[in-house]
């Protein structure tokens, strides 16, 4: 594991990779509950959305939205470039994630329309 992890409020432990793959451990037992698989490397940390929805960059040049309970994709946001920094949430559900391209995006949460960059 390369990122930081972060924890759901039920207590799951959501982590990314080498494997090109975020994870989704049961805090308690550490038994996998999910994989979700990138096209590459994934090695911000998550940001996990008040809904449960969890945001994570990968050197791909996107930014995937995940079901935080199933592991399913809602979305994906692609960048000008390799996505390096975790991801951030605003009170309003906006998320903002910064790319080797050095820019900043801001993405609405809830579709992963781009709000400006």
């Amino acid at each position: 594991m390369i990122s930081s992890p972060a924890i759901g409020s039920d207590g799951t432990v959501y982590v990314g990779s080498v494997d090109k793959k975020l994870y989704a451990i049961n805090g308690k037992t550490g038994v996998k509950i999910w994989e979700f698989q990138t096209e590459n490397y994934v090695n911000c940390s998550p940001a996990i959305g008040a809904d449960g929805t969890v945001y994570i960059g990968s050197w791909n040049k996107k930014l995937y939205a995940i079901n935080g309970k199933t592991g399913v994709k809602i979305w994906e946001f692609v960048t000008g470039s390799a996505v390096f920094s975790s991801p951030a949430i605003g009170a309003d559900g906006t998320v903002y994630v910064g790319s080797a391209d050095k820019k900043l995006y801001a993405i609405n949460g809830k579709s992963g329309v781009k709000l400006w960059e």
